[in-house]
């Protein structure tokens, strides 16, 4: 509901010169999901989040490699010399030879390394998938502030020069009733000041607006043209405690923090299976030719079990244990930091985005207002009731009004969707 009251709001006409930050513009022209479409094809960020899940993934291959049999081919060639009395090979002397192993080994029990290895790497792959979907709503956030942005500095540029128009047209009023003696220099004085002040705001707007524009061709890979409106916001939660519930069960920053504490887990067991017994079968066939005597071969076959266990090392299994467990305890805490960071940022954009909304209502109620006593002003002028500075400073309420409009609706915009990539629910728009 109170996603379809802004949308409501934001498309209600605006007065005088105001153009809304959400329906202002024309609808032709780059829209918000193609420039989120060509910051998902060029950010440099996002390939980076995406490499790290394809190696996550050759993990999983790894830990599986570890509970399968290792086949090994060895080889040897040369010369021997031996210089023996020993009856039958009195005086052998140089010979050639040439030796081939065949060996496999196949673990039987390695004390809950593969499977606790499995189960890490799995965790793994699952904490950088969701790593890479923060990624996306954060890339998606930055785009979507970055777009009305611009929109919005465009529109503050756009009122600044009328500012600067409206404030000339006061001076040279004023010279004109100056020379006429209406009005005395005073008056000339204090227009020409409001008319500097207004050119310095319009500086100051152009210069935003290029600091925003600049940002927008960073994230997106391309300068922005026409910028159409943006689309509607989709269905936000219906209260804040909904959307503190979202947030701790779709977060997927918090999800991936949860998955790293899996990962941690399997650690710990990784780390006590050095201090378990090893059994494995071990399969071996050898080859052994002398070339100078083609009739002397030798050749073995063997298979054997074999098993290993720690007796004493120095305490480096107890060590690795303790590291892992600390590290366990680490990724839980961290767990508790982001639920933490998320929840708080769940109530500063909720009540942003409540704010900005009855500030846009108050707004256009100011605008409203404030168009009606700069008129009143000019005429009362006119007529001798009012001052040249009053009609300033009516027109100076006007345009603040104006520009308090058009941050309003960008605010809300905004702040909504930081509400959406709170609770994990910004990877597309529209």
């Amino acid at each position: 509901m109170r996603a379809h009251k802004l949308m409501l709001l934001l498309g209600a006409s605006l007065s005088g010169l105001v153009f809304g930050l959400v329906f202002g513009a024309p609808a032709q022209g780059q829209t918000l999901q193609e420039a989120v479409a060509s910051a998902f094809s060029t950010n440099p960020q996002l390939e980076i989040e995406r490499y790290r899940t394809d190696i996550a993934r050759e993990s999983l291959d790894l830990a599986r490699s570890a509970g399968m049999a290792q086949v090994n081919l060895s080889a040897s060639g040369g010369y021997e010399y031996i210089d023996t009395n020993s009856v039958p090979n009195f005086g052998t002397g140089d010979r050639p030879i040439a030796s081939m192993q065949l060996q496999a080994v196949q673990p039987i029990y390695t004390g809950g390394r593969v499977s606790a290895g499995i189960r890490q790497a799995r965790a793994g792959i699952d904490s950088a998938d969701r790593t890479f979907v923060a990624s996306r709503q954060d890339l998606v956030l930055d785009v979507v502030t970055a777009y009305v942005d611009v929109r919005r500095d465009r529109e503050t540029v756009s009122i600044r020069k009328n500012n600067v128009e409206v404030t000339g047209e006061q001076v040279r009023a004023a010279e004109d009733r100056f020379e006429v003696g209406v009005v005395t220099r005073t008056d000339v004085a204090q227009a020409q000041a409001r008319l500097e002040g207004a050119r310095a705001a319009l500086a100051g707007a152009e210069a935003a607006l290029q600091g925003s524009e600049a940002f927008y061709e960073f994230l997106t890979g391309q300068k922005p043209g026409d910028l159409a409106p943006p689309p509607p916001l989709p269905p936000l939660p219906l209260d804040i405690e909904t959307a503190f519930v979202n947030a701790n069960e779709n977060n997927p920053s918090i999800q991936a923090a949860r998955e790293d504490l899996k990962a941690a887990g399997a650690g710990v067991d990784i780390a006590r299976a050095d201090g378990r017994p090893q059994i494995s079968v071990v399969a071996a066939a050898g080859l052994q030719e002398t070339w100078s005597d083609p009739s002397r071969r030798d050749t073995s076959v063997s298979a054997v079990a074999q098993g290993r266990i720690a007796l004493f090392n120095g305490g480096a299994v107890n060590a690795q244990v303790n590291a892992a467990k600390l590290q366990r305890e680490q990724a839980r805490r961290r767990i508790d930091a982001f639920e933490t960071q998320v929840r708080a940022q769940v109530a500063q954009s909720w009540y942003g985005y409540s704010a900005s909304m009855r500030a846009i209502e108050a707004s256009r109620r100011q605008v409203e207002a404030a168009e009606i006593a700069y008129e009143g002003a000019k005429e009362e002028l006119a007529v001798g009731v009012r001052t040249t500075l009053d009609v300033l400073d009516q027109e100076q309420q006007l345009f603040e009004a104006r520009l308090a409009l058009v941050g309003a609706e960008r605010d809300a915009y905004v702040a909504a969707h930081q509400l959406l990539r709170a609770v994990g629910g910004l990877d597309t728009i529209g």
